[in-house]
């Protein structure tokens, strides 16, 4: 196993601590602070190792499996966690509570819808030979997703004031994320809309 496939399979295993971590509220002290750090050095990891791949040619069918499926774990795992936060983050916006708590929970609806649909455009590409080239707007999409759920998660921390004005940045940075998880799909089957078409039938 080369050094790329070593470090999403690092990712992976970050999750469950992760996990472990944000659930220890009233126990480990900066709990969510720590699950934040976590969850954004797992973040980063993504971006290392698809660039250690490229670079030094390190390229392997078991990296392009592992590296997707351990992004998308990672992020669908915390925005799933993200609902658990009514009292420790959404009680900090007040009388907006139930509204951006709703907001949020449609706006997570629509990210993970979009990975499951662009998933399946990928596979019918690839079941019919065709080699879609990532853009740079899913990129962008993907690191916005990553500061979003990192500075909502370290909001529910940080007391009074300064933590409602994070968590509103937070709030502020997933709905630009949501508008660019819909905006790179949408591209990204229009660019590619041919891998829909049937083949016409041999004469």
């Amino acid at each position: 196993m080369n050094l790329p496939n070593k470090i999403s399979l690092t990712r992976i295993c970050m999750i469950p601590v992760f996990v472990l971590t944000f659930f220890l509220d009233g126990v480990l002290p900066f709990n969510y602070v720590i699950a934040a750090v976590l969850f954004a050095v797992a973040a980063c990891t993504d971006f290392i190792d698809g660039h250690i791949a490229r670079s030094r040619g390190l390229v392997t069918n078991l990296g392009k499996f592992l590296d997707p499926i351990a992004d998308k774990v990672l992020v669908a795992t915390a925005m799933v966690l993200l609902l658990t936060m009514q009292k420790s983050l959404f009680s900090m916006l007040g009388a907006l509570n139930t509204a951006v708590y709703i907001a949020t929970a449609v706006c997570i609806c629509v990210i993970l819808a979009r990975e499951l649909i662009i998933s399946a455009f990928r596979q019918i590409a690839a079941a019919n030979g065709v080699v879609m080239a990532a853009e740079k707007l899913g990129k962008y999409k993907t690191t916005v997703q990553d500061v979003a759920i990192t500075v909502l998660i370290f909001a529910a921390d940080i007391p009074a004031l300064a933590g409602t004005v994070i968590a509103w940045v937070g709030f502020a940075a997933f709905a630009a994320a949501t508008v660019l998880t819909v905006w790179s799909g949408i591209s990204y089957v229009v660019k590619n809309k041919t891998v829909l078409q049937d083949k016409k039938a041999e004469q």
